[in-house]
């Protein structure tokens, strides 16, 4: 079992940037794909970025290329998310989630761990 915690969250004017953690405790994060996703009201939850367990791969969603970049320390249980040049588009729940299966994976079903989520609001 793997308990994730999200941090970093908050209200931030357009243009922005903000830096989202997730912290894991019960197991070590190094064995797990890691994700990103994002849930804004009355939308369905989405990918927003992933890592693989290594580190050596990442993937994005097309919304966020270029403005957002997933990192992780295996040595530390942590996964960040460095979010730039916020859109209020951006605004949503954003939830940390942690995956048994290989690869990379990008849909919400293959992601088997979830934090609680943190609050990301841009205003224009």
């Amino acid at each position: 079992q793997v308990q994730l915690v999200e941090s970093g969250g908050g209200l931030v004017q357009a243009g922005g940037s903000l830096m989202l953690s997730c912290a894991a405790s019960g197991r070590t994060l190094g064995n797990y794909p890691m994700g990103w996703f994002r849930q804004a009201p009355g939308k369905e939850r989405e990918f927003v970025a992933g890592i693989s367990r290594t580190g050596s791969s990442t993937d994005y969603a097309d919304s966020v290329k270029g403005r957002f970049t997933i990192s992780r320390d295996n040595a530390k249980n942590t996964v960040s998310l460095q979010m730039n040049s916020l859109k209020p588009g951006d605004t949503a729940v954003y939830y940390c989630a942690a995956a048994r299966s290989a690869g990379l994976p990008t849909s919400v079903g293959r992601y088997d761990y979830w934090g609680q989520g943190t609050q990301v609001t841009v205003s224009s």
